[in-house]
């Protein structure tokens, strides 16, 4: 579901959430120069680093705070945003791929460019998580640890949600056996998401599935999936597999400040 937010930047999202407010930018609305034209949000990839603050500060104004940001290592560690050092970072981000929150407010920055961004969330929207999942940090259990992580902040709680974002799509994304094997080899019934190519060795893996049984095996009992493809939509989307040199589009998550919250329809 692609929407137009009051800030005039493409976004995408799903369903409402009860509590809830989150987005994924697109590659759309920003000031970059090709190859990462033009809302480049990642300082980490060769762009201007002017040209990365300003489109920084144009998503900014879209949000309550300050985002939370993370060096993404392709790896399972989880950052508590609520510890004092956990607010506001922008300069020595702490290494990690994915954060927690139970503070209104605080926003959750998860940046990718074909690998899932995954929202997770009580369904009462007391506490929320995102995370950056590629193959590695999926197949290690990036998102197993978020939902523990979440658990140990809500004791008790046994109703989550889980919201996948744009990635690369099933039909584009070529693996070998080692991926097959990190996979298939701890959890037969993972198998169903590889399709063999004719050239010995290759699969066609389809991470959206992947992470969604997982979480589902997990005890998240609501996933929604966006069916974006970052791989076939070069006018929305960066791609890193696509493209080599390209720009980051980030999935922003925050709880809503239930005391006074904006409604639904003036939000992204």
């Amino acid at each position: 579901m692609e929407q137009l937010n009051q800030s005039s930047l493409p976004t995408v999202s799903g369903q409402p959430w009860e509590g809830v407010r989150y987005f994924c930018t697109t590659r759309q609305g920003g000031v970059s120069s090709s190859p990462w034209a033009s809302l480049n949000l990642g300082a980490h990839v060769g762009d201007d680093s002017g040209a990365v603050s300003r489109n920084r500060q144009r998503v900014r104004a879209m949000l309550p705070g300050e985002p939370v940001w993370l060096t993404q290592v392709h790896g399972v560690e989880v950052f508590d945003a609520d510890k004092p050092t956990g607010h506001g970072q922008t300069d020595a981000a702490p290494i990690a791929d994915a954060a927690v929150t139970l503070q209104a407010n605080r926003v959750l920055a998860i940046m990718t460019a074909d690998c899932l961004p995954v929202v997770l969330a009580s369904t009462d929207g007391r506490a929320l998580g995102a995370a950056h999942a590629g193959w590695r940090g999926l197949a290690d259990g990036v998102l197993e640890n978020t939902l523990r992580a979440l658990r140990e902040c809500l004791p008790g709680n046994a109703a989550w949600r889980a919201w996948i974002g744009p990635a690369i799509g099933p039909a584009n994304f070529e693996v070998g056996d080692d991926v097959h094997a990190a996979f298939v080899d701890k959890d037969p019934d993972m198998a169903q998401f590889f399709v063999p190519k004719a050239e010995p060795g290759k699969w066609l893996a389809d991470l959206p599935g992947l992470a969604q049984l997982r979480l589902l095996k997990a005890g998240v009992g609501m996933i929604e999936l966006s069916n974006a493809c970052t791989f076939n939509q070069p006018a929305t989307y960066f791609s890193y597999r696509r493209d080599g040199a390209t720009g980051r589009m980030v999935t922003l998550a925050w709880l809503a400040d239930q005391r006074g919250c904006k409604p639904d329809s003036d939000l992204p």
